[in-house]
């Protein structure tokens, strides 16, 4: 068991480390929802570390909303609706159809999110999205920092439909891409690569400039059927398209 613990990974802290096996018991089942978690001094024994560790990375379980403390009892295991919390593994997004289904998830919420904005930005807004689409297209285009643009253009975005949840919701999801972008850098010519994603971004201000939800809802579409496209994620046609292509 120390074997397979110290495969998950050397770098990260020890408590991550027993969090992250325990979570993916959870995630696949071994560990069934309603089941009580072992003792601390079994998980310790288990994994080969102190019980400091164990509390520690039980205490994470429960801020990601995995498990329940139950005073006097233990740490059960929580079903995933009964989780207060959204949580994706990342490590299971290196499979491909985990990353399209992030991708069908982000084109659902965005899409949307695009169309509500047009409607109800304002000015200000709009000079904070416009402030990270130059990020992106300045000198920081070729580096990290566009990165981090680019995730705050969808979360500023968000903010102007001036829905809480959605923002919560989309800024969530963000974190959870930023991967894959660092991905497509890797894979695509970083000058198309560049190009393109900032095209695409452009078109989606000037549909919320315009205030148009239809055409901001389709650049934010195209966008993100193009970004996956770009990590090799095919992503479906969506009902409306399906229904134009039938006419």
């Amino acid at each position: 068991m120390k074997q397979r613990l110290a495969a998950i990974g050397t770098v990260e802290a020890l408590p991550h480390r027993v969090a992250a096996f325990l979570s993916r018991e959870i995630e696949s089942g071994d560990l069934n929802p309603g089941s009580l978690l072992p003792t601390e001094q079994q998980l310790s024994e288990k994994f080969g570390v102190s019980r400091n560790v164990v509390r520690e990375a039980i205490a994470q379980l429960r801020a990601d909303g995995m498990v329940e403390a139950r005073q006097g009892i233990g740490s059960f295991v929580l079903a995933p609706e009964q989780r207060a919390t959204i949580r994706i593994d990342r490590e299971t997004l290196k499979e491909g159809q985990n990353m399209e289904r992030l991708f069908e998830l982000r084109c659902i919420l965005e899409a949307e999110s695009a169309a509500l904005a047009a409607e109800r930005r304002g000015q200000e807004h709009l000079d904070a999205i416009k402030a990270a689409l130059d990020r992106m297209s300045g000198e920081e285009r070729w580096e990290d920092g566009s990165i981090d643009a680019d995730l705050l253009f969808h979360r500023e975005i968000a903010r102007a439909t001036g829905n809480s949840y959605i923002h919560t919701f989309i800024s969530f999801v963000c974190e959870q891409i930023r991967r894959s972008i660092y991905y497509a850098r890797l894979t695509n010519p970083l000058h198309d690569l560049v190009e393109v994603n900032v095209g695409e971004h452009v078109r989606i201000y000037e549909a919320l400039v315009a205030g148009d939800p239809a055409a901001a809802e389709a650049a934010m579409r195209a966008h993100i059927i193009g970004a996956a496209d770009r990590v090799g994620v095919k992503l479906p046609a969506s009902r409306a398209q399906r229904a134009d292509e039938r006419k």
